[in-house]
């Protein structure tokens, strides 16, 4: 078979060539709208080919598969589907905001359901898109072939309203990409009037008039200092967020969205927040209603009674698309041809350009006809006024032909007027035809001085696109449906979605952890057993037990003496039977390393204060907070062990506070936190107690530098569910290193001396633990207040093989 010559090429000049027409091709005919009337070349010939189908606002609608039909015979060589997506989305109400299709049947909903097919849909053109075609038939644009070159289409429609602005574009090209918001279009004209009245009006002006996007969704725009910065750049991020509220009714509160972000579809978002429900990231919510109808959007929350609704939006905001950071990107093809990153300012100026140049050529079109209708009207008023003799010329011709001769020769017409006059019925020489003709040449000789002064005057042409803009804004102006909120929407923290509450932090032997509110633990008398508090499996036990806040920051320090940390409220929350959540997924932990020691550090405190650590044999090391401010994931190291000694506490001081130590054995040191030297992470501490033979700390507490010491007591308690209140006067200082005071007679009975905490005043209460899980509330005024000395009384009824592990004071 003859192919023809065949030309060797280099594949790579080849596939450059070839791609550069390819992205020139994707840029110019399908992605991008052009800046002076915002349309992409397929909604540019759907438009067209409507209105050459007639299917004007007032005309009966047709079926959209017939359109297709005829902007793909006669314009649009591509594929239907994506001719019938560019209708259906010029007929969305809430993808335009300004629709220029009139669409009956199922276009779709902001729900995401696709339209009906384009057999059953029917369509015509809005009032808007008959503006942005007027004109068309005088000449105001330029028109080129088709792609079989048998018609024309224009490059171009005269667009007497801003279409770029008032429903925005988005469009991927190659390498490039269009987001053009919508605009309102009372403000956009507004704004074009002031330019085309004050060319040097800087943009700071023209956005007082245009305050930012109208989505045809509402909602909520934040940051006027963005909003501003993007325009002025041409690009720049916006926060856009959907409308509600927080109502009460009788069945409790709940959140109602009313307006949801531009381009979200409602049931996807539904969808997402039953996912976030259901995954427990979005808590305090029991059900989801859409009430949407006719009358408008409508969302439901329903909260539950223990919810608090601004921290339940607020997560919503965060996690679900009720909140979205819209990318405005005004790029646009400027003159047809030339894709460009466009200030707001620079578009607006582009339109009044086009504009301009409409108007210029219409006004020439317009004076063309009124001059050729002058010219004929004045051959007929000269024709009436001798009549009898052009009837006598017109009577003694032969033919047509030659009475038009005649009429040339003799009083010397022009073709176009003989050919008039011979046209001219008998009726017109009644006086009042005679009239009209007369007024009529008048009305068009005023017209030819109208056309001529615009064509002449920049100045009067200005003025006549100022009024046809005021004219549109008073026909299709409306009010504002997005909010601007001059101030910029804070960035939302995890912590921000969490109510600040009291919580129990339990962690095991064997590395589960887990968060419960102390009122899963009800206030029992004491003496009792307590209640299941923590499922253990047979081999395990409680290791951990303390009170935190859920804004506060748990530090864990490991065996090894490394610190790791977490939000509180990233520990999950758990029932009280319930065994909780490795500890490897919150921090990373080495397979020979265990978490020795728990603090829960303040968010007022956070990066402030001191940091005190203790080993189980009585060394003791103070670090400044600060230095654990930014602890990385794989952890810090916090404190050097030497030999077989143990990390066992961790508490946060002021740096002016007091320690009490406290011994297996029963003795206690109290002294000021000062006498400690402070010291680099690396660093193994000093001496803070002496130990006797066989003794080991097992209890650190801070005594705050600003407590009453009238008010505070030390809470003592042992393994065998023993304990006590001592007044924290009969702990005098001493010195560091010492052997101190008995704090304690610890017998077989009562078991040896678990751990202690100070305590501010008698309304307070204490949470006991055991090793087998069981859990223990009693009011701390039930404990009662006894000498050093002595061994206390029972607190918890422990059960055989069991012990008292740990204590915490609420």
């Amino acid at each position: 078979m003859d192919i023809g010559a065949v030309t060797p090429r280099d594949i790579r000049q080849e596939m450059e060539e070839s791609y550069l027409d390819y992205a020139m091709s994707v840029i110019v005919q399908r992605a991008l709208p052009d800046v002076r009337d915002g349309l992409k070349p397929v909604q540019r010939r759907i438009l067209y080919a409507m209105r050459e189908m007639g299917l004007t606002h007032g005309a009966k609608p047709r079926k959209a598969a017939a359109v297709v039909g005829d902007v793909l015979g006669k314009y649009h060589p591509h594929g239907d589907t994506a001719v019938y997506d560019a209708l259906v989305r010029m007929a969305q109400p809430f993808s335009l905001r300004y629709p220029l299709i009139e669409g009956q049947g199922n276009f779709g909903s902001v729900d995401g359901d696709s339209a009906a097919a384009m057999r059953y849909t029917e369509a015509r053109l809005t009032p808007i898109a008959e503006v942005l075609l007027s004109d068309i038939e005088k000449d105001t644009v330029a028109f080129v072939p088709t792609y079989d070159a048998t018609r024309k289409e224009p490059q171009v429609v005269p667009a007497a309203l801003p279409n770029l602005l008032l429903n925005g574009s988005v469009g991927i090209a190659v390498g490039m990409a269009t987001a053009i918001p919508p605009h309102n279009l009372a403000e956009v004209a507004d704004a074009l009037i002031l330019l085309a009245e004050q060319p040097e009006t800087p943009l700071t002006e023209v956005l007082k008039i245009v305050r930012g996007p109208d989505f045809p969704t509402g909602g909520l725009l934040y940051g006027r200092a963005d909003i501003s910065q993007a325009y002025s750049q041409g690009a720049g991020p916006m926060v856009l967020r959907g409308r509600a509220e927080i109502v009460e009714h009788k069945r409790g509160r709940a959140i109602v969205i009313s307006e949801i972000p531009y381009e979200i579809r409602k049931a996807a978002l539904i969808e997402h927040i039953a996912e976030l429900v259901r995954d427990k990231r979005l808590e305090g919510i029991r059900d989801i209603r859409d009430e949407s109808d006719k009358e408008g959007l409508r969302i439901v929350i329903e909260l539950r009674s223990d919810a608090a609704p601004q921290r339940v939006l607020n997560a919503l905001y965060k996690r679900s698309d009720l909140e979205r950071r819209y990318h405005l990107n005004l790029l646009a093809l400027v003159d047809g041809i030339q894709p460009r990153v466009l200030s707001l300012k620079t578009v607006l100026e582009e339109v009044l350009k086009h504009r301009r140049e409409v108007i210029r050529r219409r006004s020439a079109y317009d004076l063309a006809r009124a001059q050729e209708r002058a010219h004929i009207l004045e051959g007929l008023t000269r024709a009436l006024s001798k009549i009898d003799a052009v009837i006598r010329a017109i009577k003694l011709s032969r033919s047509r032909e030659d009475a038009h001769r005649a009429l040339k020769a003799k009083f010397r017409f022009s073709d176009i007027q003989a050919s008039a006059i011979l046209a001219l019925p008998l009726s017109a020489l009644a006086r009042l035809e005679r009239e009209k003709i007369l007024g009529e040449l008048g009305e068009q000789r005023a017209k030819i001085v109208a056309l001529t002064e615009i064509l002449k005057s920049a100045k009067k042409l200005t003025q006549v696109l100022v009024h046809e803009l005021r004219d549109l804004r008073e026909r299709f102006g409306d009010e504002r449906r997005t909010t601007i909120v001059p101030q910029p929407v804070g960035e939302i923290a995890d912590e921000d979605l969490v109510p600040e509450a009291s919580a129990v932090i339990v962690l095991t032997s064997e590395g589960y952890a887990k968060r419960m509110p102390p009122a899963g633990f009800h206030v029992q008398r004491k003496g009792g057993q307590g209640v299941t508090g923590i499922g253990l499996s047979e081999e395990e036990h409680l290791e951990h037990f303390t009170v935190a806040n859920t804004h506060d920051t748990i530090l864990f320090f490991t065996t090894r003496g490394r610190v790791f940390r977490t939000p509180a409220y990233e520990i999950p929350e758990a029932s009280r039977t319930s065994r909780g959540r490795a500890i490897v997924n919150f921090i990373a932990l080495s397979a020979s390393e265990q978490v020795a020691a728990i603090a829960a550090l303040p968010k007022t405190k956070r990066g402030a204060g001191m940091i005190v650590l203790a080993t189980r044999k009585g060394v003791v090391k103070r670090l400044d907070g600060a230095t654990l401010a930014n602890i990385r994931r794989n952890g810090l190291n916090a404190i050097a062990l030497r030999g077989d000694d143990t990390l066992a506490w961790a508490r946060v001081t002021s740096g002016e506070d007091d320690l009490l130590f406290v011994t297996r054995r029963g003795m206690a040191l109290r002294f000021p936190e000062r006498d400690i030297r402070l010291m680099g992470r690396e660093a193994a501490g000093v001496r803070g107690i002496a130990l006797r033979r066989d003794d080991t700390v097992t209890g650190v507490a801070a005594v705050f530098k600003h407590a009453e010491p009238p008010q505070l007591s030390a809470v003592i308690v042992t393994e065998g569910g023993f304990g006590k209140r001592v007044k924290l006067g009969q702990y005098r200082r001493q010195r560091r290193g010492g052997v101190g005071v008995r704090t304690l007679a610890v017998s077989p009975k009562t078991g040896a001396v678990v751990d202690v905490a100070i305590a501010a005043q008698d309304s307070e209460e204490l949470i006991a633990a055991s090793a087998k899980g069981k859990t223990l509330r009693v009011r701390l005024k039930e404990v009662r207040e006894l000498s050093r000395s002595a061994q206390g009384t029972r607190i918890m009824r422990l059960l055989s093989g069991d012990r008292l592990a740990s204590f915490s004071v609420l």
